[in-house]
């Protein structure tokens, strides 16, 4: 047994707020699995081997296990190399009079049995697809959610049991985006198959000063690094809820490197008069493309999957051509699924269900919509929006 113990104080924190906690991992050994003891304030929980990231589940748990067929929801399995491997803590939060904290890390020649893995969900029926759509040829608008959370990281329900939950909600999507990690990955494509919907990996870049998504199979990206040197090849990079209190976009990023993606209507854009989302937009870059996101973590909370939800025009039903539209801008967000729309296809803007509702351009004009089908010339790039009379946001599209 390996044991750490001490106490983080607030100077600790502030000078550098990830520590590493390093042990020697002997050949032979089949797992290892660390405990975290702490008293008050916050610390988060990870872990890195001689090959790199291994795992993260924030403040979430205080125990994992990692083992060659197996790990902790949030951590890769595979086999332990011999070498230096860490112990990641995040001091969270450091209250003033400081952490009393004990870390203990027991190494195995012998791997622990797994534990009994809960069988799928029944294959649940899905609500009819919204019909009518301007769709040109060879592409079809796709209904679905790009925030969501499981137990690999903060979140209730297992992959197959959030699948189950959007098919239910009518979606065919959902970006699974647990926080710093990837271990959800392996387990998309089997859920994605037995529910019948598009699952698109994910990982949501957490820090104290902002959040990002990460669509797409990226890789894992380094939430430790500064946000203007995060990437994610073959993907797309989306900044998080920008207005959402503690979790605000803070980050320094000069000008030609912020992601041109936002999630500029989150579950937290509660009141859709407030301004300040489109606002914040036009001054991160004039060409942002909006996203959509409940960033559901629980079916006891009051957050529903797919609302709100974002639209995107796809060559086909693969994760890969999700991903595609969205870094193309070929998106829409809507309060939900069946709500009034705004699509854009080519130069043309189609309100569907709108009727009585305002267009406002991105230069500010404003224009009433007149009728449940009415198509309108787009002739300027940017975000266009529909709002109420009252100037509540109904819908967005680029």
């Amino acid at each position: 047994m390996i044991r750490f113990e001490g106490v983080w104080t607030l100077e600790d924190r502030l000078e550098r707020i990830m520590r590493e906690l390093s042990f020697e991992v002997p050949p032979g050994t089949a797992a290892l699995t660390v405990r975290l003891r702490f008293e008050a304030g916050v610390i988060d929980l990870g872990c890195g081997g001689p090959g790199g990231f291994r795992g993260w589940s924030g403040g979430a748990r205080d125990t994992y296990t990692i083992a060659a067929g197996w790990a902790t929801p949030g951590y890769l399995p595979g086999e332990l190399e011999p070498g230096e491997w860490q112990v990641w803590l995040r001091l969270h939060r450091i209250p003033p009079e400081g952490v009393p904290y004990e870390v203990t890390v027991e190494l195995t020649d012998r791997a622990p049995e797994r534990p009994e893995t809960p069988s799928p969900p029944a294959v649940p029926d899905r609500p009819a697809r919204r019909g009518g759509l301007p769709e040109p040829s060879g592409m079809r608008w796709l209904a679905g959610d790009l925030h969501a959370h499981t137990v690999h990281s903060d979140g209730t329900l297992t992959v197959p049991e959030l699948a189950d939950l959007a098919v239910r909600e009518g979606l065919d999507f959902l970006a699974v985006t647990d926080h710093n990690t990837v271990s959800h990955h392996s387990e998309l494509p089997g859920a994605s198959k037995h529910a019948g919907i598009v699952l698109v990996p994910g990982q949501e870049v957490t820090t104290d000063y902002g959040h990002a998504n990460a669509f797409g199979d990226t890789g894992w990206i380094d939430f430790r690094r500064p946000a203007a040197e995060w990437d994610a090849p073959g993907g797309v990079l989306s900044i998080n809820h920008p207005l959402s209190g503690d979790c605000a976009w803070r980050h320094p990023v000069p000008p030609g490197k912020r992601a041109r993606h936002v999630e500029l209507w989150h579950s937290s854009w509660w009141d859709r008069t407030w301004g300040a989302p489109l606002a914040w937009a036009a001054l991160w870059r004039d060409d942002t493309v909006a996203l959509g996101g409940s960033d559901f973590h629980d079916p006891a909370q009051h957050k529903t999957l797919g609302e709100p939800t974002t639209w995107v025009l796809a060559e086909d039903g693969s994760p890969e051509a999700v991903v595609a539209a969205i870094a193309a801008g070929r998106t829409a967000v809507t309060n939900g699924r069946s709500g009034p729309l705004l699509l854009r296809v080519g130069d043309e803007l189609h309100a569907l269900g709108a009727d009585g509702s305002v267009l406002c351009a991105p230069d500010g004009r404003r224009t009433a919509v007149r009728g449940d089908r009415v198509v309108l010339a787009a002739t300027e790039t940017g975000t266009h929006r529909l709002e109420t009379d009252r100037n509540e946001v109904i819908a967005l599209c680029g």
